[in-house]
């Protein structure tokens, strides 16, 4: 999630201004993909850590005039003796991609200052609320659950435990994603542990420095530096494996590894002595410009109006025709009924023919690592399908997947929760990429207001062009990491045809390899055409968004399916996979929807509102269809099921309207004044 590094140099590395800025400089700048909305660092030099942070991208944090006094600082002694000589100092930083707690106030963002510690925190800790009330003598002071593993960490420290033993403790009682390094004010070290593996580090050809990252990635790109490379060796990049940790002794770079399983505190142990308390100093920085949360304030006072609204909208009735195999209505795009009232859908319909276990084993086989590296990429969006998936791989295929998410701004906090929950669980390695996501949800906002005046179901899609892009970094990903095989969780119950349906395209038409991607050559031109004409007709479409709408197209369309669809293997049981998720890693459902699809996604309950409220029919009842096209759930059932997961999700709405910044109640009179394809 976040982006964590640190710089560590003894007291025999001669650094200068130059070397300190260009190692920091540069593990910002590469740290950046992870998250964008706030930035930090804190360093410890001589009697004295200095913290610095911001609201603002890593890329600006560095420019500003605080940050480049700080380095000077640094570098000049002025902490120190002023003597000259020189002497040792450790830089931790952040990259924030923000979860709990909002980044315009300070005490969200990293680093984390609490009780003589100094801390930063790729990851997600799901029970930290718990926590608190568990331990009543800990004292919150913010949203941001980083605090509540720091806390920890320096109370079984007062106890007179070690640094090692210490967060071993912390690591047994939390739940979710953590990775993390911790700067003391009473002892020259370094502490960076992790259940995940998402941490690397690398020590100097003299032994006289050490860096560590997020990514492999990372130090790779920063160590091929010309400026840096006569320091560094590619092959010294090493993972700090799941569940484990290692503490570094700031003045000769001594390291001690440990396991975080390890746990060996003692009923009386020995009291260590500290060093002279260093003096802990914190600036912060304003938004210097940059935009924080640019986002309209709505007024949701309104709610109940909202609410009402909605409630009083008509809903298809039993005067609706559909089909008497599935349950797709006589509004769905080119359906014909025959004179037993089954639609053309059904009657063209072949089964889904899985491949099985054996096969997927032989598909694997080339690729899985005997030394325990990463050995595939599993796409993860914390969804129901793609956490059963990385699931299966991890625990029964027992290869080493790296999870892979691309966060566009829609990736909800409960799909983030549920990430944590599993790549904590696992101890996989979790690399997401994070997209500007101001920007982002500023182009969902244009396209929205573009979309209400002429509304349009077949632009619909155009509010989810900013994440398919996901697709062009999943190969992006493959070249960094060298690995050769990449997993989707998803499968062939969710194609929605009807999507392009309403562009004039016959779902009949779609060809090509993919579930998620591939159409015709044909039918691109098609979809290329019916867009020209609404932006001909609707210039509001063209705005910054347009290089989104580019990149999805090309994403979508262009580059090749390289994945390996888990489900065309593994037979997808839907009780089976919710069970094995809720049982093993307590994976959260929603609160506003008994469905367990696509609550991960923050765009689809405004899109399904849509298609639901003018189509009478949303994504649930081609689902639903297809599985009863395959003998898995009988007409009866899909029925009751979708009457249920159609019920509109307010919870879900208001966030999305929030978050993006437009009016609900306005974007809701223009949604229901649109003319019913049904009698309701």
């Amino acid at each position: 999630m976040c982006g964590i590094f640190g710089f560590v140099a003894s007291d025999h590395l001669e650094y200068n201004e130059k070397i300190l800025d260009d190692h920091l400089k540069n593990l910002y700048i590469l740290s950046e993909s992870r998250g964008k909305e706030a930035s930090g660092i804190a360093v410890r030099h001589g009697q004295r850590i200095d913290v610095l942070k911001a609201p603002i991208p890593a890329s600006k944090f560095i420019q500003s005039k605080e940050y480049r006094a700080l380095v000077h600082d640094v570098t000049n002694g002025r902490s120190a003796s002023n003597t000259g000589a020189r002497r040792s100092i450790a830089a931790i930083g952040h990259s924030r991609l923000v979860t709990n707690g909002r980044q315009d106030l300070d005490l969200n963002n990293q680093p984390v200052v609490k009780d003589g510690a100094v801390c930063v925190h790729n990851g997600i800790i799901v029970n930290d609320t718990d926590l608190w009330e568990q331990y009543p003598g800990m004292i919150r002071s913010s949203d941001i659950d980083t605090e509540v593993l720091v806390s920890l960490l320096q109370m079984y420290r007062k106890g007179g435990n070690s640094p090692e033993q210490s967060i071993q403790q912390a690591f047994s009682v939390i739940e979710g994603a953590a990775s993390t390094g911790v700067l003391f004010d009473d002892m020259s070290k370094v502490l960076i542990a992790t259940n995940t593996g998402s941490l690397y580090t690398c020590t100097s050809i003299n032994r006289d420095a050490l860096i560590f990252a997020s990514e492999k990635f990372i130090l790779k790109q920063l160590v091929q530096t010309p400026s840096l490379s006569p320091y560094w060796n590619e092959t010294d990049i090493e993972q700090v494996q799941p569940f484990s940790g290692c503490c570094i002794n700031i003045t000769d770079l001594t390291v001690s590894r440990f396991k975080l399983t390890d746990v060996t505190l003692k009923d009386k142990p020995e009291r260590i002595l500290p060093e002279k308390p260093a003096d802990i100093r914190i600036k912060t920085l304003s938004n210097n410009g940059h935009s924080i949360n640019s986002v309209p304030t709505i007024d949701m006072s309104n709610k109940d109006r909202i609410i009402r609204k909605i409630n009083e909208q008509p809903r298809p009735g039993v005067s609706i025709k559909r089909c008497t195999r599935c349950i797709l209505p006589e509004t769905f795009p080119f359906i014909e009924f025959d004179e037993h009232g089954v639609c053309n859908y059904c009657r063209g319909y072949r089964k889904t023919q899985v491949k099985g276990a054996a096969e997927l084993e032989k598909v694997v086989a080339p690729y899985r690592s005997t030394t325990g590296e990463p050995d595939c990429i599993v796409g993860f969006s914390g969804g129901r399908d793609s956490s059963y998936n990385l699931h299966y791989i991890k625990k029964v295929l027992k290869m080493n997947p790296i999870a892979y998410t691309y966060d566009w701004g829609m990736v909800t906090d409960l799909a983030r929760r549920n990430q944590a929950r599993m790549c904590g669980k696992l101890g996989i390695e979790h690399i997401l990429i994070s997209a500007d996501i101001e920007e982002k949800r500023a182009n969902i906002r244009k396209n929205i207001h573009a979309w209400l005046k002429k509304p349009d179901l077949g632009m619909i899609p155009l509010l989810m062009a900013g994440d398919k892009q996901f697709y062009y970094f999943a190969h992006q990903l493959m070249e960094q990491t060298g690995i050769k095989i990449i997993f989707s969780g998803g499968n062939a119950f969710e194609r929605t045809g009807f999507k392009l349906g309403f562009c004039g395209i016959k779902e009949s038409d779609t060809t090509g390899k993919g579930i998620l991607t591939g159409i015709s050559v044909m039918n691109k031109l098609k979809l290329l055409s019916y867009y020209g004409r609404q932006y001909l007709f609707n210039p509001a479409y063209i705005n910054s968004s347009l290089f989104d709408t580019l990149h999805a197209y090309y994403s979508s369309y262009i580059l090749p399916d390289a994945y390996v669809y888990f489900f065309n293997y593994i037979p997808w049981n839907e009780e089976e996979i919710v069970t094995t998720l809720r049982k093993e890693y307590n994976w959260e459902v929603a609160n506003d929807t008994n469905a367990t699809w696509r609550i991960g996604d923050g765009t689809a309950a405004f899109y399904d509102y849509i298609y639901y409220a003018v189509a009478g029919f949303s994504e649930f009842d081609t689902f639903r269809s297809n599985q009863i096209r395959e003998g898995l759930i009988s007409r009866e059932d899909a029925l009751k099921l979708v009457n249920q997961e159609n019920i509109p999700r307010y919870e879900s709405l208001e966030w999305y309207s929030q978050t993006n910044g437009f009016d609900l109640e306005e974007a809701l009179d223009v949604i229901h004044a649109i003319p019913k394809l049904y009698k309701p």
